[in-house]
């Protein structure tokens, strides 16, 4: 090597391709995040799900760093031939996983993970590809700490705009098709920066041009095979469909009517949905005697919210939902608002959109009635909602003679889970008190009410419900002996036993 080399100006080739790298950077990125985003939609369990394929990401390019070895000649052509194939395997990767959960669901985890190892080692082999072409005119030193920059400058970028942007404007399809055609992309700068080293420079273009035109017509039809593949997942048509940065929102309609899934789950049908939703509020609120500041944590759907505004005394209603997707859509679509009323366009509702952990944590005032509506602890950023120290913060935030209210999914099914629910509540030392209801969408599904004070048969009810009354709701504090209490753990931060409880039991059903 020329010792001025050393020292000299970058040439525009290296420019290009350190270029090159951050691009191929955040595309490796975007494959493994779109990836653990597709498996904890699917498959539950987010925490699980992103550490393995994490895991198995990392380990694809290591592999695919070790195999670099066996590349000696034509360095160009092999990194051009690699990108197209991350272009195409990457970039099709959540397509082809929709279609697949679809489809053939049974084959799901072995494709996703046959596909993370591909696209891994294909990754792999991309970078090290790279830096051997740049020592051609630069110190290794120089090449190492030049391709590592720009390597960590790609993944901040797609780590900041995957859950911000790409995801809640483009969805999942779209966005892997279009950082695959920017891996095609960096494959066309290949061919024209070495267009004079490479043999078979036609072969090499036409594949660019066939690759660039496949991905083109993926991002086209994007939204039709979303729905090609949700359509045959959720049966009954889909009338709404949106992705936010914390899960995927479908509204279907059918022979029942409207039902909502967030993530692939039932949240809840519309022909029955009443039965839950006067099930979880009217115990509670009717006990009370004289609600007057309410708090809905979860139940950004606008259910409960309609259910507690049938009390005339009810002056303010705090709904504390996480997602603004969801609060939006039930807020502004038509249908979501005749499904609940109107609520959450009502004056006496205040919408926060925030972590009920950390509302609770960071707030002072207190409420007559808190409405606890979380989906199931199916994994660890929903079970911690769940445990003793989230009832903890419940306690400090409820009037002495407030009641809070928690579903607490079926003590049919899961009963076990049910009941560490129970036990978890009094661990903090609140009075618990246990009942459920029989919604045919969900089976018998359980709620605890949770006080201070003991809970005591309400007077009266609300006029105009339509599943509860003055002389059945006595029958729901009654357990058979096929849901009677079980001895359990208690579900804690540190254990989250809850977790395991319920993906145990519910993956016996399942």
């Amino acid at each position: 090597m020329n010792p001025s080399a050393a020292t000299a100006a970058p040439r525009p080739i290296d420019i290009a391709l350190l270029t090159s790298v951050f691009i191929i950077a955040a595309c490796g990125l975007l494959y493994e995040l779109a990836a653990g985003a597709l498996a904890s939609y699917l498959l539950g369990d987010s925490v699980l799900q992103f550490s393995t394929v994490i895991g198995t990401y990392l380990f694809a390019m290591g592999v695919g760093s070790w195999l670099s070895r066996y590349f000696d000649r034509q360095l160009p052509a092999h990194f051009l031939r690699i990108e197209l194939l991350v272009a195409l395997v990457g970039g099709a990767l959540p397509a082809v996983l929709f279609l697949a959960n679809a489809y053939v669901p049974s084959a799901f985890r072995v494709l996703l993970y046959g596909m993370v190892l591909l696209v891994g080692t294909l990754v792999g082999l991309e970078i090290p590809l790279v830096m051997r072409i740049l020592k051609r005119n630069v110190r290794f030193k120089e090449v190492v700490s030049q391709v590592l920059t720009f390597d960590y400058l790609g993944a901040l970028a797609v780590s900041m705009a995957f859950p911000l942007l790409l995801v809640p404007h483009l969805g999942l399809v779209r966005t892997g098709l279009l950082f695959g055609f920017m891996n095609a992309a960096v494959a066309v700068w290949a061919l024209w920066l070495f267009r004079h080293e490479l043999r078979r420079l036609r072969a090499h273009a036409l594949a660019c041009v066939a690759v660039m035109l496949v991905l083109l017509a993926g991002v086209w039809g994007a939204e039709h095979i979303t729905r090609f593949a949700e359509d045959k997942f959720y049966q009954d048509s889909i009338v709404i469909s949106s992705a936010s940065p914390y899960q995927r929102i479908v509204v279907t309609s059918g022979r029942a009517g409207h039902r909502l899934y967030l993530n692939g789950n039932l949240q809840f049908a519309e022909h029955d949905e009443y039965r839950y939703h006067e099930a979880l509020v009217h115990p509670a609120m009717a006990a009370h005697g004289n609600p007057k500041r309410v708090a809905v944590l979860g139940g950004g759907d606008g259910m409960a919210v309609r259910e507690i505004l049938k009390y005339p005394g009810v002056e303010s209603v705090t709904l504390v939902e996480l997602d603004p997707a969801m609060t939006r859509l039930f807020s502004e679509n038509p249908i979501l608002r005749r499904l609940n009323g109107d609520a959450l366009t009502n004056p006496k509702v205040r919408i926060v959109n925030t972590d009920a952990f950390q509302w609770l944590q960071e707030g002072q005032d207190t409420f007559d009635v808190i409405v606890v509506d979380f989906p199931d602890p199916t994994n660890f950023a929903i079970g911690k909602l769940y445990t003793s120290s989230f009832y903890a913060l419940l306690d400090q935030r409820l009037a002495a003679s407030g009641y809070a209210v928690v579903q607490t999914t079926s003590p049919l099914v899961a009963r076990k889970s049910f009941w560490t629910v129970v036990n978890t509540i009094k661990s903090v030392g609140l009075t618990a008190r246990p009942y459920h209801a029989h919604v045919p969408s969900f089976g018998e599904w359980g709620f605890v009410i949770a006080s201070r004070r003991p809970w005591r048969l309400p007077d009266a009810l609300p006029p105009g419900l339509r599943f509860l009354d003055a002389a059945s709701l006595p029958l729901l504090f009654d357990f058979p002996r096929d849901m009677a209490r079980v001895d359990t753990e208690v579900n804690r931060l540190s254990n989250q036993v809850l977790v395991h409880t319920y993906e145990r039991e519910w993956g016996v059903v399942h």
